[in-house]
């Protein structure tokens, strides 16, 4: 699982040469170079293809819903860092761990430094990794509603963060959520104007600290109990 996981994210890291040896031969930085509405769409449909690539293998080997979800956390955290680190060795990018970029474009583009992401997908390996000792160990193994919780607002918090930006500067420019504006072809909304400022840390950190909490009373709880 683990190797598919690396090796999809060659294959992603790859795209993403070959997009900037097209859009940015001279480095990627903000704003963002426009692209057409036909390849901006193309790209929101990679995006949504590499997440069922991510989910498949786990619902190939489970049965559990609760085994298909720790292995998704656990292939999308190690395909994130992959992906970064494949970056590096193609390209020598990012220069350092605070260097912003686009993270995804689904409904809208998420901003943030690169270290940000990859500090989510180490939480993610982690809790992917916890639920499936526990749940191997103990077939009848539930996520309780106290980590649930702390999982979910934390979740909703960092996904904030990331959101924040780019959403007040496509809203402040007149234009809606989603990535793509077709009517005047703008592919990627107002991006183009877009400049990243401040990340909001103080707002990626509460997150963390919520999802980090959930994480924390799944290990010291064993969860209620279920007959599926």
């Amino acid at each position: 699982m683990v190797l598919f996981a690396i090796a999809m994210a060659w294959l992603e890291s790859a795209v993403v040469v070959y997009l900037r040896e097209l859009y940015y031969p001279d480095g990627f930085r903000f704003p963002l170079v426009p692209i057409g509405p036909r390849v901006a769409w193309i790209e929101l449909g990679r995006e949504a293809a590499t997440l069922v690539m991510l989910f498949a293998p786990g619902a190939l080997v489970a049965r559990r819903r609760l085994l298909r979800f720790a292995w998704f956390c656990v292939l999308f955290g190690v395909w994130d860092l992959f992906y970064y680190i494949w970056l590096k060795a193609f390209l020598d990018w990012p220069t350092d761990l605070l260097t912003p970029d686009i993270l995804f474009l689904i409904p809208t583009p998420w901003v943030g430094p690169v270290l940000a992401p990859c500090i989510v997908a180490l939480g993610l390996i982690g809790l992917g990794t916890i639920l499936l000792q526990r749940a191997g160990s103990d077939p009848s193994f539930t996520i309780g509603t106290m980590p649930w919780i702390g999982l979910l607002i934390g979740a909703l918090t960092i996904l904030g963060s990331f959101l924040v930006g780019p959403v007040q500067h496509l809203l402040s420019a007149g234009f809606g959520l989603w990535s793509i504006d077709p009517g005047n072809g703008s592919g990627l909304g107002a991006m183009g104007t877009y400049v990243p400022g401040p990340f909001p840390w103080w707002e990626f950190l509460l997150g963390c600290s919520f999802a980090g909490a959930g994480i924390f009373s799944l290990v010291r709880s064993s969860g209620p109990r279920s007959s599926h």
